[in-house]
Parts: structure tokens; C-alpha cells; sequence
């Protein structure tokens, strides 16, 4: 699998950290949005604002990386497309290589 440069990750947004959030989630399986913030809370420690939330599921369903399933009541849960599994894998191998060569720089100190 090709590594992608950082300016094809760019869809993202300049602060993709929510983003990135909850393509993690949903790779755990589809969800609703509550069922999304309670899951970054979880593996993540941080608290995802409704707002936050929804602008990601926003621009992520834009960029074909998620999609909607049928309402289940009031809520619409998301699975991970494809598309979305393959970017959230560059994303966190280049992640993995910025935490890996940083924790060998601090270990030569």
C-alpha cells in the first residue's frame, strides 16, 4: 500500500484530531454519534462536543470515507467505508512513525 503524502490527507481539515477520532470509533464497528462520543471517551480520555461531532460526521460523509445507515429510532448510526479504513491506516502508520522515532530520540539523551 502506497504511503500517501500529507497534502492527500489534507480533506481532513487543519485540525483533523476529531476526525481521526472518530474514523477510530467507527473501525470498531458502526455507531451513532452519542455511541461515538461515549466510545472516544473511552480509548481516547477526551470529551467530543456535540458540535465537533457532527461537523466530522459532516465532512468525513463528504469525502466518502463514512456512510449513513438506516435510522435506528431517532438515531443514525455510521460504519467506515473502505475509502475511510484506508486513510485512518496511513494516518495512524505515519503517527506510528512519529511516535517511534521520537521515543528513540529521548531514549539517545
Amino acid at each position: 500500500m502506497p504511503i500517501r503524502k500529507p497534502d492527500e490527507l489534507a480533506p481532513l481539515g487543519r485540525f483533523s484530531q476529531p476526525s481521526i477520532l472518530v474514523l477510530a470509533s467507527l473501525a470498531g464497528g458502526s455507531k451513532h454519534g452519542y455511541a461515538i462520543m461515549q466510545d472516544v471517551r473511552e480509548f481516547h480520555g477526551s470529551r467530543m462536543e456535540p458540535g465537533t461531532l457532527y461537523g466530522a460526521l459532516s465532512r468525513l460523509e463528504r469525502q466518502g470515507w463514512i456512510e449513513p445507515l438506516s435510522a435506528d429510532d431517532r438515531r443514525r448510526p455510521y460504519r467506515l467505508t473502505a475509502a475511510g479504513a484506508d486513510v485512518l491506516r496511513q494516518h495512524l502508520s505515519g503517527l506510528k512513525r512519529m511516535v517511534s522515532i521520537g521515543l528513540h530520540r529521548l531514549e539517545a539523551d
